[in-house]
């Protein structure tokens, strides 16, 4: 059973397994905490398996199990070897997204709803950043200023462009699941979209929105957002018509 208290940091102590919890998924839960609390970064290798076990007082079968949790879920890396062990990881929206798509594909959500809840989300959260008007970020839109045409360069500039209106929202559960939904998609749009005679425009479209958040204003940016975004699931029923009603896969 993991022990109520250990011989960890004395101030991230060991909690009880709760009823009805299975051992491995309480040691889970508890790295998890410890990692919060004591602020680990990422790269932070974890106390060896010896070490663990000696605290949590638990069979290895379920120090590694728990190990495991995490990693399928990218919270951490298991390194093989002498010198190896576990590291805490960076928290990653694709990670988040390949796990919620075990949940999607349970639940039969299809692409079509997929695409219809981003063209929800991305409006929120380019007026939320206009609403935060974060000092230390706004600056980074200015590089968003309607160039970069070619393949590799175009599909940066646009990844980037949403991910940094996402952050900027202020709001991390909104950022999370609004980067992630693009993540899911993109792994499954893996063409560009928007074919070569439209990249200016829609890098043009980019920069109006980064100016209406740079000034502060939540309407104009939600508004230019909604109608890109409207835009581009207009482009994806276009160019996958067949691929609407298919059930978004765990990948």
């Amino acid at each position: 059973m993991v022990a109520a208290t250990g011989a960890g940091n004395a101030a991230t102590p060991h909690r009880p397994v709760r009823r009805g919890d299975k051992v491995s998924e309480a040691i889970a839960r508890d790295i998890v905490r410890r990692i919060g609390a004591e602020g680990l970064s990422p790269g932070t290798q974890l106390p060896p398996e010896a070490k663990m076990l000696e605290e949590y007082r638990v069979g290895r079968g379920s120090l590694r199990e728990a190990l495991r949790i995490l990693e399928v879920h990218g919270l951490i890396s298991i390194k093989p070897g002498p010198r190896g062990g576990p590291t805490v990881d960076q928290v990653d929206t694709r990670s988040f997204g390949r796990m919620a798509s075990l949940f999607f594909q349970m639940d039969g959500v299809t692409i079509r709803e997929l695409i219809e809840a981003r063209l929800h989300m991305e409006p929120m959260l380019a007026r939320a950043a206009a609403q935060q008007q974060d000092p230390q970020l706004v600056h980074e839109l200015a590089r968003f200023d309607g160039s970069g045409h070619g393949d590799d360069e175009y599909a940066r500039n646009a990844t980037d462009f949403h991910q940094l209106v996402a952050v900027m929202s202020g709001n991390r559960i909104m950022s999370l699941f609004g980067q992630s939904l693009a993540d899911v998609l993109r792994d499954r749009l893996q063409d560009t979209l928007f074919p070569k005679s439209r990249r200016r425009e829609i890098l043009t479209v980019h920069s109006d929105i980064g100016t209406a958040i740079a000034q502060g204003d939540p309407d104009r940016a939600e508004r230019l957002m909604r109608s890109h975004m409207e835009d581009y699931v207009a482009q994806v029923k276009r160019r996958h018509p067949g691929l609407m009603q298919e059930v978004v896969d765990w990948r």
